[in-house]
């Protein structure tokens, strides 16, 4: 798959989570947030926990799991970008969580979603 059908299926992916996100009642806060640090997906409020979330979309299998993809450089990253967004929007004292979103796509729209909650471990900043 080239770079350009990446990026396009990625934001397919994220667009699929988005919906799911809304109609489970977390309140997206922000998408593709860009710091110089890296970016995160999506930004979410969940009761009163800020929700950091990387969306993984695969249209198959044979490479692994998508969430298998969050390495630890990944997470070092995730949490930098986290810190970041925290500090600059004067919420370093906020309830964090890190999940992940693993998105199957099926056809043109047909997909599987995973939603795992803390799957990449708690937050070095969390108070």
């Amino acid at each position: 798959m080239s770079k350009k059908e990446n990026k396009i299926t990625g934001r397919i992916g994220e667009d699929f989570a988005c919906q799911y996100l809304e109609k489970n009642h977390y309140q997206i806060i922000e998408r593709n947030f860009v710091s110089y640090q890296g970016e995160i997906d999506i930004i979410a409020l969940e009761d009163n926990e800020i929700v950091f979330i990387e969306v993984k979309t695969r249209t198959q299998t044979l490479c692994g799991l998508p969430s298998e993809s969050v390495n630890k450089s990944k997470k070092k990253q995730l949490y930098k970008v986290a810190e970041y967004f925290l500090y600059a929007n004067n919420l370093l004292n906020a309830k964090v969580r890190f999940d992940v979103i693993e998105i199957y796509l099926r056809g043109s729209n047909s997909f599987q979603l995973n939603h795992i909650k803390d799957a990449i471990g708690e937050s070095p900043f969390k108070i």
